[in-house]
């Protein structure tokens, strides 16, 4: 055989195998209607990643959840003004809440920082932004909320990886099929997402806030956190808190409630 007609064949071979694989991947969807079907195709595609059986049991139990699209859809607080924001979110509740916290829960966070290098504020501004200091920690079915974001179009991708971290997190008895967290399939008192649980998760439960705040210091310090370093924007720790929101206004937020918390 020719090196030419080899590699004609060779290539034949890899589209044909590509275009198949692509044929049998789940099909995402922009209403609820073909949700059935796509799960019982990603439910194949998951046995295959190694999603063990509680896993795919969970799996099989999620359903459509319509207001987590609704609050995908509708996140438009991030378009406000830093003003805007800080006044929408209570930002100076947040940092008088915050400032009795880092008094009261001192050798906590004495002890988060000695071992992560990061102060009490951010990790306070970002707990009382994500929870309200853990009141509100959401009530939607985290495996249905993720299961539905990994079958919508808009970021199919993003939510695939963490719906295979939550079915895996299900497998280890981390998570329940019926576990309740946030629109975004969030998780405990700073909120994490499934793949950042599997990542940057320590001390066991994130219900619990001392296990939550030292897998927010763990997750800054993996992103580049330097210990003593400034965190307002400019600043090399800021950074750190970019990779924890991708919204400018939250961003900045956590800096200047953080930073306001740390200097009382």
């Amino acid at each position: 055989m020719s090196s030419s007609l080899f590699r004609t064949i060779l290539l034949s071979t890899v589209l044909a195998t590509g275009l198949g694989n692509a044929a049998h991947a789940a099909q995402c969807g922009n209403t609820g209607a073909g949700f059935d079907s796509w799960k019982q195709q990603f439910s194949e595609e998951a046995r295959a990643h190694g999603v063990g059986e509680a896993g795919l049991a969970a799996l099989a139990d999620t359903h459509y959840n319509g207001p987590t699209i609704a609050a995908d859809r509708g996140q438009h607080s991030f378009k406000l003004s830093l003003d805007q924001f800080m006044a929408k979110r209570g930002g100076s509740v947040i940092v008088s809440q915050g400032r009795r916290l880092k008094q009261t829960d001192a050798s906590m966070f004495a002890s988060i920082e000695d071992r992560y290098g990061v102060p009490p504020g951010p990790l306070l501004a970002i707990w009382g932004m994500e929870t309200g200091f853990g009141k509100i920690r959401g009530n939607q079915e985290i495996i249905s909320a993720t299961a539905t974001l990994a079958y919508d179009c808009r970021r199919t991708a993003y939510f695939t990886d963490q719906l295979y971290a939550a079915l895996e997190l299900v497998d280890k008895g981390v998570l329940q099929s019926g576990t309740r967290g946030s629109m975004h399939g969030e998780v405990g008192h700073t909120q994490f997402l499934p793949k950042n649980i599997l990542q940057y998760g320590v001390g066991g439960s994130l219900d619990v806030a001392q296990n939550a705040l030292a897998s927010t210091a763990n997750f800054l310090k993996a992103h580049g956190w330097q210990r003593g370093a400034g965190y307002q924007p400019g600043e090399p720790n800021f950074a750190a808190i970019q990779a924890w929101n991708a919204a400018t206004v939250y961003e900045q937020s956590i800096a200047l409630i953080g930073g306001r918390i740390d200097a009382n």
